[in-house]
């Protein structure tokens, strides 16, 4: 990989403290991923899991995702220098270098995997698989090769909600794969959204991200059609038997006011629709998952 010959000392420049290696790990986004996982781990026992299950898997998990963020980081250093939104983080601003950058990320995967392993191999290598979809085959072949890129790669973000149901029960249950469903439609429209707002972005820094090579039309009509998708997988969950009516009431609504705000971004040229959407997406997925936990919760 060419973008690891930038420097070949794994020392760190002088002003790097912690905060930047926190900022390497995405936390906002390791924090999300680590709801729905416990949402995984809760729903698929009928009582509370085992909190050795819970604490071992949310930390292995957790570790691999953060682990994960940082190859991002690494991987992307030159794509961030061009882009407003990415130009600041560490590794692209030089605070750490793609050396300690790759150390500590190594760490992370490591401590990860062992951590998983210990609740059971099926976590572990699905832990692990998540992360080489996400840095590798998401950020360094997808990205720069096609605007499909998060339609495919989404499905790596995708994956806790089950890694985190394997971590309890060590096998692959169609319920989990229902929650990795609601994330996977999920995904397209909450970056797309981002992406038409930084469309002018990822042009300069030659990403072929929708609205780049498609137009932002196009792109907004895609962001309507997978919201509409979204209604209808959201009621799977409902509809097998999984969850129950706070559930199907809570969901609903949150796809509807989703699909409202996709309907806006295409049918008005108000600026700033876009980023609002985006915005609303992160509380629309955030709130599903813990309405998801409450029915849960309620039912049992």
């Amino acid at each position: 990989m060419a973008q690891f010959q930038r420097t070949a000392s794994v020392s760190t420049p002088a002003g790097a403290n912690w905060r930047d290696y926190y900022e390497l790990t995405k936390p906002r986004v390791v924090a999300m991923l680590l709801l729905t996982a416990l949402v995984g781990m809760c729903l698929a026992t009928p009582g509370w899991p085992p909190w050795s299950a819970v604490l071992v898997g949310l930390f292995g998990i957790g570790a691999q995702a953060s682990a994960a963020a940082v190859f991002n980081h690494v991987i992307d250093w030159k794509i961030d220098t061009k882009m407003q939104r990415t130009r600041h983080r560490p590794v692209a601003e030089g605070r750490v270098s793609q050396g300690a950058a790759l150390a500590f990320a190594v760490v992370l995967m490591v401590s990860g995997f062992i951590a998983c392993w210990w609740l059971n191999p099926l976590t572990a290598w699905l832990t692990f698989a998540s992360l080489v979809g996400y840095a590798l085959v998401y950020t360094q072949w997808l990205k720069p090769a096609t605007p499909q890129n998060i339609v495919i790669g989404g499905l790596a973000g995708a994956m806790p909600p089950l890694l985190g149901w394997t971590a309890v029960t060590g096998e692959i249950h169609a319920h989990a794969l229902l929650l990795v469903m609601i994330i996977f439609t999920w995904t397209p429209p909450h970056f797309w959204a981002l992406a038409i707002h930084r469309r002018h972005d990822y042009a300069k820094a030659d990403v072929p991200m929708l609205p780049v090579t498609h137009g932002v039309g196009f792109t907004q009509t895609m962001v309507l059609l997978y919201t509409l998708l979204l209604v209808i997988v959201g009621i799977l969950p409902w509809l097998t038997g999984m969850s129950g009516w706070l559930y199907l009431v809570g969901a609903t609504t949150l796809n509807l006011v989703f699909v409202g705000y996709a309907w806006r971004l295409k049918t008005q040229s108000q600026k700033g629709i876009a980023w609002q959407t985006f915005k609303f997406s992160i509380w629309h997925i955030f709130a599903t998952f813990v309405v998801l936990l409450a029915d849960h919760a309620l039912r049992y």
